[in-house]
């Protein structure tokens, strides 16, 4: 089928679209680049930001294994449990903020209104506490599974990234949604690696 003329650019080649924020937001966990994320890809990525062995292998197991049918309609299940990176939008789950919309596309509006919300002690952070606040009000009613999900991630999330108030920022939490929060993490762990290689 022919391509859009919206999709092809002056010179007559075919643009690539820009992957959305939720697309990116994966993206570090695609090791090889293809396009498909594997369970021990999961765990070499959680490994990369930080993560200890046995965090690093439950991710890996808990993850791929509810992604992947999701990303993969009208496909047989895989017994590698891939995720396809292209379909991630249909792995959304339920009782989540909404912050990506159903495109994966990051909606300013209710990342502002999360910290309007639920941000009291601090306008530029959030506690445990108020973390707690935030998964009970987007709780579903009867949504177990998209309620476990979403309380994995934010834990984790502030399991690695908490500063020494016990405080998870604003900014570390835009950093997650725009897909940039990964590649920083497991830039500064190298940059202590080899820092502590040189000093020794």
């Amino acid at each position: 089928m022919a391509s859009s003329s919206n999709n092809i650019d002056e010179d007559g080649i075919e643009k690539k679209e820009e992957p959305t924020p939720l697309e990116k937001h994966v993206m570090f966990f695609d090791i090889n680049k293809d396009g498909v994320i594997y369970p021990w890809e999961t765990y070499k990525g959680f490994r990369k930001i930080g993560s200890g062995v046995l965090l690093s292998t439950v991710a890996s197991i808990f993850i791929n294994i509810g992604l992947s049918g999701k990303t993969r309609p009208g496909k047989w299940p895989s017994p590698l449990f891939p995720i396809e990176v292209k379909n991630i939008k249909f792995a959304k789950h339920s009782s989540d903020s909404d912050i990506y919309d159903t495109e994966g596309r990051f909606v300013s509006e209710k990342f502002e209104e999360l910290f309007k919300k639920h941000g009291r002690t601090n306008d530029n952070a959030l506690t445990g506490e108020e973390l707690d606040e935030l998964l009970k009000a987007n709780k579903q009613p009867k949504d177990f599974a998209g309620h476990i999900a979403a309380k994995s991630e934010w834990k984790i999330l502030y399991l690695l990234c908490k500063d020494e108030n016990g405080m998870l920022p604003k900014e570390t939490i835009r950093n997650v949604y725009d897909g940039s929060l990964f590649e920083q993490m497991s830039n500064e762990k190298q940059s202590k690696k080899h820092r502590g290689k040189s000093s020794s």
